[in-house]
C-alpha cells in the first residue's frame, strides 16, 4: 500500500501496516519523528491508532508522541483535502500586502484558515515563512510555490482547483 488512503481514518486493517512502519524505524536513534514522516506519507495523516502504537514501541506515552504530531504543524491528525492551499501570513508578506491576500484567497475558496470543504476537496491552512520573502506575499498550492500573489492572481490560480 503506497499514498495517501482516501481519507478514512485508520481501520483494523491498517494497524498491521502502522506496525510495519513502526518496526521499520525503531532501530534509529530517535525514531519518532521519521516513524510519524512516514506514517503521514502512507495515510495522509496519522491515524490516532498510531499515535498508541507508536508509544508502545518507543516505551514512552501517549501523551508525549501526541505532543509532537500537534507541536509539528505539518502532521494532521485528519487527512487533508485533495488540494492543500497554505497561504504564508508571516512578517515579510504581511508586509507587502499579505492579509488582503489572505483574505481573498479565503473568501474564494469559502474556508476559513484550517479548515477543509465539506467534499474533501480543499484544505486552506496558514504557514509562517515558505522561504520566498523576496517575492512576497506568497502560497505554496500543492506544492507549487507561487509569489508575487495579488488578489486577481490568486482568482487565476485558484480558478484550477477544483471543488
Amino acid at each position: 500500500m503506497t499514498g495517501k488512503q482516501s481519507g478514512k481514518d485508520a481501520n483494523m486493517s491498517n494497524i498491521p501496516r502502522l506496525a510495519e512502519i513502526i518496526a521499520a524505524h525503531a532501530h534509529m536513534a530517535g525514531p519518532t519523528l521519521p516513524t510519524l514522516h512516514a506514517i503521514q506519507a502512507e495515510f495522509g495523516h496519522i491515524p490516532a491508532e498510531a499515535i498508541q502504537m507508536i508509544a508502545d514501541s518507543e516505551n514512552r506515552s501517549r501523551a508525549e508522541i501526541h505532543g509532537v504530531v500537534t507541536f509539528y504543524h505539518d502532521f494532521r491528525e485528519a487527512p487533508a483535502g485533495r488540494h492543500v492551499v497554505k497561504v504564508c501570513r508571516a512578517e515579510a508578506c504581511q508586509a507587502m500586502g499579505g492579509e488582503a491576500v489572505a483574505a481573498r484567497v479565503a473568501a474564494r475558496l469559502g474556508l476559513d484558515f484550517g479548515a477543509t470543504s465539506a467534499d474533501g476537496g480543499v484544505t486552506l491552512e496558514n504557514v509562517y515563512c515558505l522561504g520566498l520573502c523576496a517575492t512576497a506575499p506568497s502560497a505554496l498550492i500543492d506544492d507549487r510555490l507561487c509569489g508575487r500573489l495579488t488578489e486577481a492572481r490568486v482568482e487565476k490560480l485558484l480558478a484550477g482547483i477544483e471543488r
